[in-house]
């Protein structure tokens, strides 16, 4: 007896959609992935420059560089087990840095460098020192030659010396006053008494931030000491932050209070004994913007222990506005173009942190969201990428 043949089932339409779209996810897989590879390949023919340095635990690799003057771009690469930082150095002054680069991962400094021999920090700040050889160029030579007149910038820079006196007097009194309120035993008052004493050394620290020994013994954060809180080299602020409001205690706090003290009254000192260059008025500041955006807003890392962040972010904010004051009258005649750009950058930041404003300051940084600190960051972005392009328009881009 023949079996009837029984007609074979159709797929059910669930199956039939599910096996489509599997297929075109492959498909577009695909092309995301060839667009991916395309991309990573043009960037690295785009970086094939980048001078690669690899941070270790004690050492660099490697740690004597040699570079032609003009733009350079470094890829620094930590191979250590400890959030790091990268400095160029000329003598005690900062030329360029990249602060916080997380274990196993890289960050890119660009560079204008004229030519000499600068000194390159490496990761902790008790390992060894490297050396960047810059040579000169034909462009570099040409550069020199070309510099505008610095009799324009004479008003600005001296008027800039004087703020920065000004802020440097703050400063010391600021900190006398939290060091008293240290020696008397009065936690409650010193605690309150860090807040203004950390907002008056932010308004410096554009400028402060190229004095690498003096600002590291004042701003160190324990990341960059090998033992971190309890290494016997982690002073300054942070230290004083850290016994403040994680220990909540004033025992042995005395020296360092003191030694904070001895270091800002050099500050000062340091700060109006050293020429500032016109080209680094401006650069200065942007790049402490920069530091902003990339590295401060997002892990609120720099007052980890008071969660006061916002008050430096709005006392770096002051000095910004403080230099692009003392310019406006030379870019009101170079580049009128360029100055609603700046202004809009300098009240949009603003905006964005007075609206985290409470009754005795800031909010706490611990209270900021994730979307907001990415607001944050951005205004502060925006902000370096308008100043950014002042000295081009005042003829110092190239210096």
């Amino acid at each position: 007896m023949s079996t009837p043949n029984t007609p074979q089932a159709s797929p059910p339409r669930a199956l039939r959609w599910a096996v489509a779209g599997s297929v075109v996810v492959m498909i577009a897989a695909g092309g995301l992935f060839y667009y991916a590879s395309k991309m990573a390949a043009a960037k690295r023919q785009h970086n094939h420059d980048e001078v690669v340095v690899n941070i270790n635990a004690h050492s660099c690799d490697p740690n004597e560089l040699t570079v032609p003057a003009g733009r350079a771009s470094f890829r620094i690469v930590n191979r250590s087990e400890r959030a790091v930082e990268w400095e160029i150095l000329d003598g005690v002054l900062v030329i360029e840095e990249r602060e916080n680069i997380a274990p196993g991962l890289s960050q890119v400094i660009n560079a204008n460098l004229q030519p000499g021999d600068y000194a390159i920090t490496c990761g902790l700040l008790s390992n060894p020192r490297g050396v960047l050889h810059v040579t000169p160029t034909a462009a570099s030579d040409a550069a020199a030659k070309a510099k505008p007149s610095m009799v324009a910038f004479v008003g600005p820079l001296s008027e800039f010396r004087v703020y920065l006196a000004t802020q440097g007097s703050a400063l010391i009194k600021a900190v006398t006053a939290l060091n008293q309120a240290i020696a008397s035993g009065d936690l409650a008052q010193a605690q309150a008494l860090y807040l203004p004493a950390r907002a008056a050394y932010q308004r410096l620290a554009p400028a402060a931030q190229r004095l690498a020994e003096l600002d590291n013994s004042i701003n160190a954060r324990a990341d960059y000491f090998e033992k971190r809180e309890q290494d016997p080299a982690f002073v300054g602020f942070h230290r004083v932050e850290y016994a403040l409001f994680q220990q909540r205690s004033l025992d042995g706090l005395n020296p360092v209070a003191e030694r904070l003290l001895a270091d800002v009254t050099t500050l000062k000192q340091q700060l109006l004994a050293q020429s500032l260059p016109p080209e680094q008025l401006v650069s200065i500041v942007v790049r402490n913007l920069n530091t902003l955006a990339d590295v401060r807003a997002a892990s609120g890392e720099e007052e980890r222990y008071s969660h006061a962040d916002l008050n430096g972010f709005a006392s770096n904010l002051e000095t910004a506005h403080k230099v692009v004051e003392l310019l406006r009258p030379m870019l009101s005649k170079s580049a009128p173009e360029l100055l609603p750009k700046i202004d809009a950058a300098l009240s949009d930041f603003d905006s964005v942190l007075n609206s985290f404003k409470a009754k005795d300051g800031y909010a706490t940084y611990d209270t900021v969201s994730g979307a907001q600190r990415k607001q944050i960051a951005d205004k502060a972005q925006a902000l370096a990428d308008a100043l950014d392009g002042i000295d081009p328009a005042l003829g110092l881009s190239g210096l």
